[in-house]
């Protein structure tokens, strides 16, 4: 009897004391912005219209974005997926990293010709986009970034 009390007793500790933690995340600062998967629906609202606006090209964002086509069995997408992450996080407040999985959203994927992956669009404010392809190296992104997006002077 006595050994049961004791497994229950040690039982109820091990599940209290497992949710007396709470949120870890309380005490932390607030996580900065990752990247962010788009829908066709979203990508309507969100980035471009090109139903209601088939022959012109016109932007919806308050920031710029890039938007990376990619498919989840694609290798070198898996390759820049964690540099767009990080990415996503240097740039925070300054534009917006899209994803947009071609295998759920192949009608969009086909909208912009997108025929091998992983493709980027690079979307500055108030100019045409520009399509870059292939697996990147972070430098070549921040680069591309500073200048197409953001209209920094890069040295």
């Amino acid at each position: 009897m006595k050994k049961m009390l004791f497994v229950s007793t040690m039982l109820a500790f091990v599940i209290f004391g497992a949710c007396a933690g709470g949120d870890k995340n309380t005490n932390q600062k607030e996580k900065k912005m990752k990247t962010i998967h788009l829908t066709k629906a979203d990508f309507l609202t969100k980035v471009a219209n090109y139903e209601a606006n088939p022959t012109e090209w016109k932007y919806l964002g308050d920031k710029p974005c890039l938007i990376d086509f990619y498919a989840s069995w694609c290798g070198p997408c898996k390759v820049i997926a964690p540099i767009l992450e990080e990415l996503a996080e240097e740039y925070d407040g300054e534009i917006y990293i899209y994803k947009i999985d071609t295998e759920k959203e192949q009608e969009l994927a086909a909208a912009f010709g997108i025929r091998s992956i992983p493709t980027l669009l690079f979307c500055p404010m108030n100019e045409a986009p520009q399509m870059a392809q292939g697996a990147l190296p972070k430098d070549v992104f921040k680069k591309a970034i500073d200048e197409v997006l953001l209209k920094k002077e890069v040295k």
